[in-house]
């Protein structure tokens, strides 16, 4: 097959993936679903026709080799991960498991074996909407807390019942560790999930640096009433103060350049039209290149959300969910990911991602760099999410020279 081949297969796996949905009508695919089951088996199977040794870890990842072509080699791990948000596009996650599989499939064609193994991951999870953020990454970089086997989701569903439920052992999660010395670094391919690269009329560009992102889960506890019998100025209204907190995030992020601060989840109880709000639970994410920022934002909106509550007569709960600072890509890596972009004409554009991604965890592990793909209109995490195989097909490209680069190192 031709480039431009391998990137119109690339895109209808993107769309056959895309069926693999909990939801009829719109894409949703959580950890350990049998959605996600679903998706995991379709990936195996373009695995294996390419020569891969395919085998899932105890957590779920889908982890295929492309041997070395010499023994006892190190490896070179590539992917993503297939696990999606709710009513999700079809590019975030799985492009980038897709791009790394045709790059071992050009590989493959042309009988050629590298100085090291390609290993090619499939991440299980990496957007925590049922549990935590970065499960797969966690469990292979062996950074898995495990107090978050007892951690339930919205159905009362434990995590380590989740992964025994998807074929899964959390007694053997250790297993799924790699080493740092057995591995040469970490490369994704990913969607920008922003306008810059299309502004700039160019197909890809290398990253350099994940901004830093906290996550909290704040609850605001009054007193439930009845509708219509409690006088307003009596009243302990939870849902008011969380309102109010609400407004005060937006405020806070347009106030400083960079910052980014977003509730995306809200839920009152008891819930019923005739009762006033006694419980309201939401989470804040706030994200900014640079870590300070990104503290102090954090900070100030916790006595924020302080001063509401005191002023409303409620209770401000807060608790730090997933604080991280900013990680920077390996400069070996991005230098190597610029060279193959400019050694096939194109300009070389530089970004810092605002999106968390495995390379936040797996930075511990071993090097890491990212490739961006140019996306329509910056759109994703919505079912809009649009990219062109003429991208698909550079991103390919770019890939391929990377690992050209690497082995001639």
């Amino acid at each position: 097959m031709n480039l431009q081949a391998y990137a119109d297969q690339v895109m209808r796996r993107c769309d056959a993936l895309a069926a693999c949905t909990e939801e009829p009508g719109r894409i949703t695919r959580r950890y350990g679903t049998p959605a996600l089951a679903q998706a995991n088996a379709l990936v195996a199977g373009w695995m294996r026709a390419a020569g891969m040794a395919v085998r899932q870890d105890a957590i779920g990842n889908l982890i295929a080799r492309y041997e070395a072509g010499q023994p006892g080699a190190r490896a070179l791990l590539l992917g993503s991960h297939l696990d999606s948000v709710i009513d999700a596009g079809r590019y975030d996650g799985p492009l980038g498991v897709l791009v790394a599989l045709a790059a071992v499939e050009r590989l493959a064609a042309a009988g050629r074996r590298l100085p090291f193994a390609i290993d090619l991951a499939a991440f299980a999870d990496e957007e925590g909407v049922r549990y935590v953020p970065y499960l797969g990454s966690r469990a292979l970089a062996g950074a898995l807390d495990q107090a978050l086997l007892d951690r339930r989701d919205g159905d009362g569903v434990s995590l380590a019942d989740a992964i025994r439920a998807f074929g899964g052992d959390p007694a053997r999660l250790a297993e799924s560790r790699r080493r740092g010395d057995d591995l040469l670094g970490y490369c994704e391919v990913h969607i920008e999930q922003g306008p810059v690269l299309e502004s700039l009329g160019l197909p890809v560009g290398v990253v350099t640096a994940i901004a830093a992102q906290s996550r909290v889960a704040v609850r605001f506890t009054g007193v439930a009433g009845h509708a219509g019998t409690v006088p307003a100025d009596l009243r302990r209204d939870a849902l008011c103060a969380a309102a109010e907190f609400v407004l005060a995030v937006e405020s806070r992020a347009r106030a400083t350049p960079g910052l980014v601060a977003t509730v995306g989840q809200i839920s009152a109880q008891p819930g019923a039209s005739n009762v006033i709000p006694g419980l309201v639970a939401l989470s804040l994410d706030v994200r900014h290149q640079d870590d300070a920022a990104c503290a102090e934002a954090v900070a100030d909106l916790r006595a924020r959300a302080e001063q509401i509550a005191a002023a409303r007569g409620v209770q401000a709960g807060w608790q730090a969910a997933q604080p991280g600072g900013a990680t920077a890509c390996a400069p070996e890596l991005v230098a190597r990911l610029g060279q193959a972009i400019e050694a096939l004409g194109y300009p070389l554009r530089q970004l810092t991602s605002g999106a968390g991604h495995d390379g936040v965890v797996l930075s511990a592990l071993t090097p890491f760099a990212m490739l961006f793909v140019r996306c329509r209109g910056g759109v994703s995490h919505n079912p809009a999410e649009s990219v062109e195989p003429a991208d698909v097909a550079v991103a390919i490209d770019v890939l391929g020279r990377f690992l050209d680069l690497t082995a001639g190192e």
